[in-house]
């Protein structure tokens, strides 16, 4: 099922690609496609799809192609969320041989992590079919791709989380207990958070949970490392008045039984962590 999403302005995403294809073209190009293909080559390059899955990653692969040749032309068959079989093409590079040949390790790295990101996303959210619950991605992300990588968790039917420490206030157990407590955090976050930040709070009990709902102050409860049934107890214990996030162990398997306990969101590191790069390749 294709999907419309904002695709962020290319000037956004153009520093780290650029950045990834000066770390694979070196001080002086590609030497082996400038020795072996003649500079009037041309060529229309197809990127195909080896495996079945959901689209991330080809804004990103168009601009690593438009960065090394701006003169080559992209057709661009799917789109950044949009399902995706085995042998499906991508998108279509017409122009300079060499160009194509000199981008096109950067592009499949990028489009193939991004779009094994979307993937194991889906597959996380389709296990929350049938219940309120929305699945969100961590800060566990490859440094300097954060941007991209949450962007594929929302291809793939997520949510993102905060991008960085500045967007919002997530108090988790050793700020609780380097502080002195919990309602030491919250207390002192009443006195100096602005009126335009969120509060989350991490807990790890139910009692820690209590104490959070009878102080004040926080937006969002994340329950962590709780199994399935005391995950039940604390969203019947908060009865609506927070906001809860589900987070620690959270694997495939155990998506759907932690869907029904009510809780609103789901958080997993494995989004971005553990997926498995999908297999791409740009064919002549």
């Amino acid at each position: 099922m294709s999907q419309s999403y904002a695709t962020l302005p290319d000037l956004i995403l153009e520093p780290l690609v650029k950045s990834a294809l000066m770390e694979d073209l070196g001080t002086y190009g590609d030497i082996t496609t400038r020795a072996v293909i003649p500079a009037d080559v041309t060529y229309t390059a197809r990127l195909n799809a080896r495996a079945d899955g959901v689209a991330s990653g080809l804004q990103v692969a168009a601009i690593a192609f438009r960065l090394v040749d701006p003169r080559l032309q992209i057709r661009t068959l799917k789109r950044d969320g949009d399902r995706i079989a085995k042998g499906d093409t991508l998108m279509e590079i017409e122009g300079a041989a060499a160009s194509i040949l000199s981008g096109e390790r950067v592009a499949l790295n990028f489009a193939g992590r991004l779009t094994g990101i979307a993937t194991l996303t889906a597959a996380f959210v389709a296990e929350t079919a049938g219940t309120q619950t929305r699945v969100t991605c961590t800060r566990k992300t490859t440094p300097g791709l954060r941007i991209v990588e949450k962007q594929a968790v929302l291809h793939g039917g997520g949510f993102n989380h905060r991008f960085s420490l500045s967007d919002a206030i997530l108090i988790k157990d050793n700020h609780i207990a380097a502080a002195g407590g919990v309602r030491a955090v919250l207390e002192a976050t009443k006195a100096h958070a602005s009126h335009m930040v969120r509060v989350e709070i991490e807990v790890d009990t139910l009692a820690q949970l209590d104490e959070v709902l009878r102080t004040g102050g926080a937006d969002v409860v994340l329950l962590d490392n709780m199994d399935t049934p005391t995950l039940q107890e604390a969203v019947t214990l908060t009865a609506g008045r927070m906001v809860l996030e589900a987070s620690g162990n959270m694997k495939l398997e155990r998506i759907a039984e932690v869907a029904a306990t009510g809780v609103d969101y789901i958080s997993s590191g494995a989004l971005t962590h553990s997926a498995q790069t999908l297999d791409l390749g740009l064919d002549f």
